[in-house]
């Protein structure tokens, strides 16, 4: 069996560093080589997460006291609600890889979906906690998700909207910014309730 280290990003090797823990068995040192990128930077085909990571930056520079921009936040909100919805209804990768006899042959590391909510939410999260705006659109994106995503991807959006709901209460000394704060609103501008 081979197993790859296992962490939650993509590392950064230094010259002799390992790669591959080989457990019983044998393979080649060109089919292990085979199995690796090398690269200066990572890429969206090599680590999904990338792509997240692109948009919670823009958020999170948006929400920064220098640029304090939430609108363009709420704007890579609104892509990064499509990346989840369509990953969510996807089956994702269970890091194993079985021979033809069932006998597990691989195991390496790899994003599961309470990952991707975590990395996707948090930080906007944490940085927009003083935007009416942000937070609206966040409840929007949380409650979406929520209805339109199968039951087993719940208890990570759950968990988001339960940190959204504390950090509301925290953060706004007025019952009626918080009240304001926790409508959901797709543009986070206080669209009026009905």
């Amino acid at each position: 069996m081979y197993h790859h280290r296992s962490d939650d990003h993509p590392h950064h090797y230094a010259a002799g560093e390992p790669l591959f823990r080989v457990a019983g068995g044998t393979v080649s040192p060109a089919a292990l080589r085979g199995c690796v990128a090398i690269g200066p930077e990572r890429t969206l085909d090599q680590d999904p997460r990338f792509v997240f990571r692109v948009l919670v930056d823009i958020a999170s520079k948006a929400l920064s006291p220098a640029i304090n921009d939430p609108t363009t936040a709420v704007q890579a909100l609104d892509q990064i609600q499509h990346l989840l919805v369509f990953l969510g209804r996807r089956h994702l990768d269970e890091c194993r890889v079985r021979d033809r006899q069932g006998n597990l042959r691989l195991v390496y590391a790899t994003p599961d979906w309470a990952d991707f909510v975590m990395l996707a939410v948090s930080e906007v999260r944490q940085f927009g906690a003083g935007s009416l705006q942000v937070n609206r659109r966040l409840q929007a994106m949380l409650e979406h998700l929520l209805e339109v995503l199968p039951a087993d991807r719940r208890p990570p959006l759950r968990e988001e909207l339960a940190l959204l709901g504390s950090a509301v209460e925290r953060t706004y000394r007025d019952e009626e910014d918080r009240r304001r704060a926790k409508v959901a609103d797709y543009q986070g501008v206080g669209a009026s309730e009905s």
